[in-house]
């Protein structure tokens, strides 16, 4: 029995950089409205699983999460995806938690990486 290898997801913000190298980069600055806007999760990241609950409940979330998955989930499928917005806090975050999330529950071994998850807000 062949082992798939290993998927790594990283999340990060657009505004800090270059996007990482990925078999994927998914940019839902646009796509996805910034869930920083409610100011109950303002201070917190996507981390906490409110921040994950506004995020995949926001308009268009929970279809990229299964095209993501699917995509994943492919026999030659991906070994990195990368899913950045603004600043790497909110959307980022909470989706590639999600994304590890369910990716796990169907058995993939999965990596994470928070590229800039810690950082202060960077949109005012």
């Amino acid at each position: 029995m062949t082992t798939r290898p290993t998927i790594t997801l990283i999340s990060f913000g657009f505004l800090h950089g270059p996007p990482p190298e990925a078999d994927r980069v998914e940019d839902v600055r646009d796509r996805l409205r910034d869930p920083a806007a409610a100011r109950d999760i303002l201070n917190l990241d996507g981390l906490h699983p409110r921040v994950q609950n506004v995020v995949i409940n926001t308009p268009g979330a929970r279809e990229l999460i299964d095209n993501l998955v699917d995509y994943a989930m492919l026999p030659a499928g991906p070994r990195r995806i990368a899913v950045g917005c603004a600043g790497g806090k909110h959307r980022a975050a909470g989706l590639i938690e999600i994304l590890g999330h369910r990716l796990r529950e169907r058995g993939r071994q999965v990596d994470i990486e928070h590229r800039h998850v810690h950082l202060p807000r960077v949109l005012k």
